[in-house]
């Protein structure tokens, strides 16, 4: 079931009522409502993959309650490292097999031996990678002793599997969204409004921006040969706007319906593209992810408390890690690996680290923005040849593209709005509103964003970017 849905504008309200319904002393009744709503909602796309979902909570679940139950540090790792072991397993199976077994082949081929490994027909199962990690962070947690184990199966059942970010995260942590299933949530105005306009900006981003530039680059990246260095270039331009404003709208959509509800979901996205640093860029971009990996893998392996050559490695180690997260094809790798030079390029020059005048901050502002706009190409292209093509057409072969005037203007006007909203952000001026101002701009902001959706939105139902992964 798609955000972007009918299915999910009928089902969010008569999930959001019947949880209201019960009463708020009734905990544990609210929490199996949701975790019903949460179960339905993910076998909207394939009901088996249900089973992989609760296979996942069902490991993590015991292996917590292992770790807690056991004294001896060799037990507690012991069934902390079986519940990554198979976590880990069932994501190889489905999202990595095919991948390794491919690139197996083509070695023993270069070797002079031919082998044909067997092929899994299975579809990806939808947010794989994101339910196992955070359900993979909640174990690390208790056995950390960060958190308790929760003993109650279907609370921790429906930490995995909350409908709202269940798909595309953002990837949350045990402390922070586990105790809220024990609180009292009571209808409020107010916070339903402010959730409800979270989840038109997340729609406009998606809608307006992501999928009007979708249009031009998806018409570009998926013919190559039929498209010049112009149009690559103007591609390469707009990718970074289309999974911003698809990955960042699914976010804000899933952050405003929880929202509506109650709950607090961590913030994913602050404004990446003004930043004026690559490792300023990762701290405003998928926080939750990036944040999951300092977390679980660059700290454990060392961080930045080591010799410095250690710490480029544990750098690089971590966004190559972070590449292979989200999908198996070697583009995804050296998008991660680049990600990772360029940070250890940074630490070494130093960058990031001073107070720069607005000039200058300018010029690093558009380094950087150019740097990771480069860096898409490997992210958006199907295989490296297809990025390589790419990186030449811009240099070579510079014809520009027969101009498609009402889409330009189209996506002109949604990226001039989300640009100023998000410099007036920038500066503060949403904090500056108060109120009954802040209640007025909101209702008039609900009025004039579904009417510019249904007028200039792209309303074609396409897919999030990030389901994928």
């Amino acid at each position: 079931m798609l955000f972007n849905s009918i299915a999910f504008l009928l089902f969010f309200p008569v999930v959001c009522a019947i949880y209201y319904c019960i009463p708020a002393s009734w905990l544990r009744a609210r929490n199996v409502w949701l975790l019903l709503a949460s179960y339905y909602f993910y076998m909207s796309w394939e009901p088996v993959y249900a089973l992989l979902l609760l296979a996942t909570t069902v490991v993590t679940y015991f292996a917590a309650l292992g770790i807690s139950r056991f004294q001896l540090q060799r037990a507690r790792r012991g069934c902390l490292v079986a519940a990554i072991v198979l976590c880990l397993t069932v994501l190889l199976l489905f999202k990595y097999y095919s991948f390794l077994a491919s690139n197996i082949e083509e070695l023993l081929r270069g070797c002079g031996w031919t082998m044909t490994m067997p092929r899994m027909r299975w579809l990806l199962p939808v947010g794989i990678s994101f339910y196992t990690f955070q359900a993979i962070g909640y174990t690390v947690d208790v056995f950390r002793r960060t958190t308790p184990a929760e003993r109650d199966f279907p609370t921790y059942a429906l930490f995995v599997a909350f409908f709202p970010q269940l798909v595309a995260g953002p990837i949350e942590r045990s402390t922070h969204l586990l105790p809220q299933f024990r609180e009292q949530h009571r209808f409020d105005y107010d916070r339903a409004l402010a959730g409800v306009c979270m989840m038109m900006w997340g729609y406009f981003l998606k809608l307006a921006m992501a999928d009007s530039c979708g249009l031009f680059v998806d018409m570009v990246y998926n013919h190559l040969p039929r498209h010049t260095g112009g149009s690559y270039l103007v591609a390469v331009l707009l990718f970074p706007f289309q999974i911003y404003g698809d990955f960042a709208g699914y976010s804000l959509i899933a952050i405003g319906a929880a929202r509506v509800m109650g709950f607090r979901l961590m913030e994913n996205f602050r404004r990446p593209y003004f930043a004026c640093s690559v490792g300023e860029f990762w701290h405003r971009w998928h926080i939750s992810l990036s944040t999951w990996f300092k977390d679980y893998v660059y700290i454990p392996l060392g961080g930045n408390r080591v010799p410095r050559w250690r710490n480029y490695f544990n750098l690089l180690v971590t966004f190559v890690l972070s590449g292979m997260w989200h999908g198996a094809n070697w583009t995804f790798l050296c998008w991660g690996a680049l990600h990772g030079v360029l940070l250890c390029g940074e630490k070494a020059l130093h960058i990031g680290r001073k107070t720069y005048s607005p000039m200058g901050r300018c010029l690093h502002w558009a380094v950087t923005f150019l740097l990771v706009s480069m860096a898409w190409i490997l992210f958006r292209a199907d295989s490296l040849d297809d990025a390589m093509t790419i990186f030449t057409g811009i240099f070579t072969h510079l014809a520009m593209p027969m101009p498609k005037y009402a889409l330009f203007m189209q996506i002109a006007m949604a990226i001039g709005i989300v640009l100023a909203k998000e410099i007036g952000e920038e500066r503060g001026l949403h904090a500056r509103l108060s109120g009954k101002k802040l209640w007025l701009a909101q209702h008039i902001f609900l009025i004039l964003g579904a009417a510019y959706l249904l007028l200039f939105g792209v309303l074609d139902g396409a897919q999030f970017i990030y389901f994928q992964f």
